[in-house]
């Protein structure tokens, strides 16, 4: 940065620098003005301008707080991550080492504990030195460089000017000195000594004493031995230059020079001299992962509390003033996250669609969450959290929405979600019971064509009415199945044809209002809030839209808490390193459904699992679920739930998305699968991560609905009369083939 020039202190001409040697002679009280009185009298009005400067300028420091990471923990309270700008584990003066004290004093200001704040001797012995020979010695004391410390990081959190020492004018030091001069009278030596510290650069982000311990010898300041200590001290001087990663050799060179002041100036022996100059530098380097790159664990979950508390004007008015306060304010955010079962999650991730064995267009992600709070207790994902570039990394979030609560101001990081195929149906059967008919209605399911024209009953809608400009004939998985049968039976074999003849007594809007209370909306709403999926007849069995995975748990939450709606939760609590607390957003949960019509749901969806698409997931607990399969086979879902922990596993194509990308012919994680469902990949990823943590979570038996929720099963046609023997004899038929298993999906 280019140097600022006072007009009383130009030191390109000897007088300027005369001039200025008089301003800092009576900064010090220093009668040394005879020295130099020739040139001292043709600069007399100069030099008095000088000291009018001086006087003008602040004399008190003023000092923001200094930056601290903030930390994101589990609900145990484990480590998540670590968020900040500026690396550094503020302590007090008694938890550093006495020997990285004394290398400190030796090296940049013995007289410490002598001087008022400005070292008299070194500034007259400096101010000599660069008149005779044309050097730039400095004379700063720890006070001063502490001041200047903290009016750099004061600039840089204000965003102001910074002037960096080989820039500095001898305006800038007079006002240094000034302010040391103060700041002496406000704190005592240990305190100021302290403060430096805590505040000094070390090296990239790595600041104060402590960790810069940790970073360079992973030991604490308190355990500093003499080639330790002596090493940071020398690396105060110069960062960069004396890196010791950078530049171990002048890094060395420095240390050694460390040691032989702590020698000269009696703080060691010789034989400690000797010894500690004959030793290797003995790095151990241990860097601090900076945010959610490095996260210890969970980093998609990591991003998404990142986003809430960027996004949340509880923690500034600003954006600016939020990322100051996550990055530099020392927040503890404690959080609903289970590491036991974001790590079952994670497995289960990895071991479908390893990044290293699936292809990069492949997607899955896992987020589970708790019914009856909304807390989030998982969220996984198997690409790399990095914003490199490369197949398998990714810092978009799969699991959630674009924007929050559809506010394009308040970004998430998300994808914005995925058709979500047959997964909806459970919101036209909850309709279905909505509207007071039964699940064991039986329904025409044969195959038909739909003429251009036809039209449904559609109330949200201008006219009222939903139609369609062409012929149009839904099928079923395989194109098979198109029996008669009842609603809980369609929905257990995902049967499209009765999905149709429930709607065809319904009006559209109504399972789209369902779906929309139990929190399924449009992950990709940028108008100011959150939207409903589309209204149309396909939609009752695949989705209006795209839902993101977050957004799919909601809703299945609801029919796992009877109807009780509950807002995902991140947040526990949140606290500021100088005692602040942040209000979170509280736990909200509303009564959105009947709870019979969600108990008749959870009937159903239990079928799923014990005679339909979900028959080879179950894990002997309480279960039910749903898996879900676009037309296009590029997104593919498993819903499984228990009364205390419902899951989203997806499994799709996230750079095509929904029109096209079939995952036909794709590696996933190192294997060709010739049929894609829900029911094949996504299933079995969550069966693999339930089956891990079977004590981490409640499976009760789900209530059973209302006997006017269930309705009455229709007797079976009168079977025909017993053959004859003779007739057993000449049937050739086959023998018992067993109950079928529907393991397709749409």
């Amino acid at each position: 940065m280019a140097a600022r020039k006072s007009p009383f202190f130009d030191t390109a001409t000897t007088l300027g620098q005369i001039v200025a040697f008089f301003g800092v002679s009576a900064l010090c009280g220093v009668l040394a003005a005879g020295l130099l009185v020739p040139a001292a009298a043709a600069a007399g009005t100069a030099a008095s301008g000088s000291i009018q400067f001086f006087d003008d300028l602040p004399s008190e420091l003023q000092a923001g707080a200094l930056a601290e990471p903030s930390k994101i923990y589990a609900n145990d309270g484990s480590l998540i991550a670590t968020l900040y700008e500026e690396n550094r584990q503020p302590i007090k003066l008694d938890q550093v080492s006495p020997t990285m004290i004394d290398a400190m004093l030796a090296i940049e200001d013995d007289r410490f504990y002598e001087h008022g704040g400005v070292d008299v001797q070194g500034v007259i012995g400096a101010l000599a030195s660069n008149l005779t020979s044309g050097t730039n010695r400095g004379a700063s004391t720890i006070t001063q460089q502490y001041v200047n410390s903290v009016i750099i990081d004061t600039n840089l959190q204000n965003k102001q000017e910074v002037v960096l020492s080989g820039n500095k004018d001898y305006g800038d030091k007079l006002r240094e000195m000034k302010l040391a001069i103060a700041v002496e009278k406000q704190l005592s030596k240990d305190e100021i000594l302290e403060g430096y510290f805590n505040i000094v650069p070390f090296s990239g982000t790595t600041f104060g004493v402590q960790a810069a311990s940790k970073f360079f010898f992973n030991v604490d300041a308190s355990q500093l031995n003499i080639p330790q200590a002596a090493l940071l001290a020398g690396v105060v001087n110069g960062p960069s230059v004396y890196s010791p990663t950078g530049n171990p050799e002048l890094a060395l060179q420095r240390r050694n020079i460390v040691i032989r002041a702590m020698l000269d100036k009696g703080r060691i022996t010789q034989e400690e001299h000797d010894a500690a100059v004959a030793t290797e530098l003995g790095l151990n380097i241990t860097p601090v992962p900076s945010n959610c790159t490095g996260a210890v664990q969970a980093p998609y979950f990591c991003d998404y509390v990142m986003h809430l508390i960027l996004n949340d004007e509880r923690y500034g008015a600003t954006t600016e003033d939020r990322q100051k306060l996550l990055y530099r304010g020392g927040l503890s955010i404690n959080t609903t996250l289970d590491p036991e079962i974001q790590n079952a999650a994670q497995t289960a991730v990895n071991e479908t669609a390893n990044p290293d064995t699936t292809d990069p267009e492949i997607g899955h992600s896992m987020v589970s969450m708790e019914p009856r709070s909304g807390k989030i207790l998982s969220m996984a994902q198997n690409t790399r959290y990095t914003p490199e570039e490369g197949a398998g990394n990714s810092v978009i979030n799969f699991n959630v929405d674009l924007n929050q609560d559809g506010d394009p101001n308040k970004p998430l990081g998300g994808m914005g979600g995925f058709q979500p195929g047959s997964t909806y149906k459970p919101f036209t059967v909850a309709a279905w019971l909505d509207a007071g008919k039964t699940l064991n209605t039986t329904l025409n399911g044969s195959k038909r064509t739909y003429p251009a024209g036809h039209s449904w009953n559609a109330s949200c809608l201008p006219g009222g009415r939903y139609g369609i400009p062409e012929p149009w004939t839904p099928i079923n998985y395989g194109d098979t199945n198109y029996k008669t049968t009842t609603v809980i039976d369609g929905l257990a074999n995902s049967l499209n044809t009765i999905t149709m003849a429930e709607i065809n007594q319904l009006d559209l809007c109504k399972f789209q209002e369902m779906a929309f209370a139990s929190g399924i909306h449009n992950g990709k709403s940028a108008s100011g809030e959150n939207e409903p999926l589309e209204v149309n007849p396909p939609s009752s069995f695949g989705g209006g839209g795209d839902a993101s995975p977050l957004a799919m748990a909601t809703g299945f939450a609801t029919f796992a808490a009877e109807g009780l709606k509950c807002e995902p939760r991140a947040l526990e609590s949140v606290t500021a390193v100088d005692g602040r607390s942040f209000e979170v957003p509280a736990q909200e949960c509303t009564q959105v459904m009947k709870k019979e019509v969600a108990q008749g749901v959870n009937a159903a969806t239990q079928q799923v699992m014990t005679k339909g698409s979900g028959y080879y997931l179950q894990n002997g607990r309480p279960v039910a679920g749903k898996t879900g399969t676009n037309d296009f086979r590029s997104q593919t879902w498993f819903m499984g739930y228990t009364t205390g922990m419902v899951t989203a596993s997806w499994l799709g194509n996230h750079v095509w998305g929904n029109e096209r990308g079939s995952m036909e012919g794709k590696q996933i994680g190192g294997q060709v699968y010739p049929e894609i469902d829900g029911s094949k990949i996504a299933g079995p990823s969550w069966k693999n991560f339930i089956d891990r943590i079977p004590d981490q979570y409640q499976a009760n038996p789900f209530t059973p609905p209302p006997a006017s929720v269930m309705g009455t099963v229709a007797a079976p046609p009168r079977p025909a009369p017993a053959p004859s023997n003779d007739q057993n004899k000449n049937n050739n038929g086959g023998g018992n083939q067993g109950e079928n298993k529907n393991d397709g999906d749409d």
